[in-house]
């Protein structure tokens, strides 16, 4: 038989997990869901010395009480920092830790980093720094959506959430959670909501890209789920979830593969393009035609976010490589840059980072400054929110491919951001948007948004499809259909640049 410890996120108790746990309970397993000190409703206030450590405790208290030897212990959202806190002190009880559409922090990581908002985030900086005031008011009926994907939630369910939500001890987002190291070597699973903007293929992208925080995530022992839904699934798909947690803790679930040694995004370019003479000045690359006047410029931008000690850095990827020669081989100016999208937070750095290297571009002598087009590429699709917004009379054409052009709702990003908004004041900008088929859900749902926005406005926008593409083919599809799109995307915003 197996036990249950299921502990939920902030404001709410072990009431949000009733109809998880009654179904747990009817396949036989022995469910315990947790109410932690001052998480029972609005009256069950906590007191100003309730923080993180009493929630870690209340969780060891637990485990030390229930007869099982092993216990599957559940954390969602916010829950995953005691979880973690009380299996570093009890390992040996733990017999598979799920992380429920939760972050994976670290030693000295703080629960308020996971706060998606970043308005919320500063908000409750604010209030740790005012005296007396050591308590988070739950979020009002229309406010839940700041803390994630309501998505899927019934009505009834909601008004519920918003009724019973009690006030989150300031203390328990702010202190950092401790870590031993004990925990490392404990099965784990990951539960992906889709919804709130997490998938398997994000988190298989991440590990390609050689991030450290995430190379113990092809570990045999860990396992992953998705479900398509919003970030509160006890809430919307209880009857899903409950057959996850019996799946993850049978240890089934999706592994990932160990990468290879050429990772997806270090493969050849999916066109032979003719060598062409590059010059590097600072964070920036460009590839010069055979020229003798001032040319248009094409600057690609690329995605993320990339840790910031990945090499080879992203203008030396195999595609922006072959992008910047293709065009200069055509006989306009290629661009490639490194901006620093390191994290979710630095979107306004890289945002400056581009306008910067565009500035820098423009003054270049054998540049026409007055004809440039920016090409945007996957998580690099929001940059383009600034210049759709208000367009600078040298942007001849913006080019987006398998762009994520709204930010997805776990990444708290202000609509500043948001390209599905900005495209109704493009005016008649040229916009060239290349799609893959194989598109993660969530990423193609920001797509559908931005073309919805564009056919009101009357943009004008190109649609080129890759129907068997996926996200990044020009590195994974070596196929006909995907070397003729990205042949007509380029030859589309070069004519654009004549124009």
């Amino acid at each position: 038989m197996t036990t249950f410890i299921l502990v939920s996120g902030a404001f709410t108790g072990g009431w949000v997990w009733e109809e998880v746990a009654a179904r747990l309970g009817e396949s036989g397993a022995e469910v315990y869901p947790v109410t932690l000190t001052g998480m029972g409703d609005r009256r069950d206030t906590a007191g100003p010395g309730t923080d993180l450590e009493t929630h870690i405790e209340d969780l060891v208290r637990l485990i030390d009480q229930v007869q099982a030897p092993e216990v599957v212990i559940v954390g969602h959202c916010y829950g995953i920092h005691p979880v973690l806190g009380a299996a570093d002190r009890r390992p040996e009880r733990v017999a598979r830790i799920v992380h429920l559409d939760a972050g994976m922090p670290r030693d000295g990581d703080p629960a308020l980093d996971l706060v998606p908002d970043r308005a919320v985030r500063d908000r409750l900086l604010r209030a740790e720094q005012a005296e007396g005031d050591w308590s988070v008011t739950p979020p009002s009926h229309d406010e839940w959506q700041r803390w994630g994907s309501t998505a899927g939630i019934p009505a009834p369910a909601l008004e519920r959430l918003a009724r019973l939500a009690a006030p989150q001890p300031l203390g328990t987002l702010t202190q950092p959670l401790r870590l031993s190291g004990a925990t490392s070597g404990l099965p784990m699973t990951g539960v992906l909501c889709t919804a709130n903007g997490a998938g398997i293929a994000m988190v298989e992208s991440l590990v390609g890209l050689g991030d450290p925080r995430f190379r113990a995530l092809v570990d045999p022992r860990v396992t992953f789920f998705e479900l398509d839904t919003g970030h509160w699934p006890m809430l919307s798909t209880p009857e899903e979830l409950a057959g996850v947690l019996l799946r993850a803790a049978a240890g089934e679930g999706h592994r990932l593969a160990v990468p290879s040694e050429q990772p997806a995004h270090l493969r050849s370019f999916l066109m032979d393009v003719p060598e062409r003479p590059r010059e590097r000045v600072g964070r920036v690359d460009l590839y010069l035609p055979d020229a003798d006047r001032p040319r248009p410029a094409v600057v690609f931008v690329h995605g993320g976010p990339v840790p910031p000690d990945a090499q080879p850095t992203p203008r030396d990827w195999p595609a922006y490589v072959g992008y910047g020669r293709y065009v200069a081989s055509l006989g306009a100016v290629g661009v490639t840059l490194d901006h620093r999208l390191h994290d979710l937070a630095d979107y306004e750095r890289a945002a400056s980072d581009v306008a910067e290297a565009v500035e820098l571009v423009r003054a270049d002598p054998r540049v026409d400054g007055e004809r440039v087009a920016l090409w945007y590429f996957s998580g690099g699709g929001l940059l383009s929110a600034d210049r759709l917004a208000a367009p600078p009379p040298w942007l001849r054409c913006v080019a987006a491919t398998y762009p994520i052009l709204a930010p997805l709702p776990n990444w708290g990003l202000s609509d500043r951001f948001r390209p599905a908004t900005a495209v109704r004041t493009a005016g008649p900008l040229p916009i060239v948007l290349t799609r893959v088929g194989l598109e993660s859900a969530a990423i193609a749902r920001t797509v559908e948004e931005f073309l919805a926005a564009a056919t009101e406005c009357e943009a004008d926008v190109e649609v080129i499809d890759v129907p068997l593409g996926h996200h990044g083919f020009e590195t994974i599809d070596h196929t006909e259909q995907a070397r003729q799109a990205v042949d007509r995307a380029v030859r589309s915003v070069l004519a654009h640049l004549r124009n």
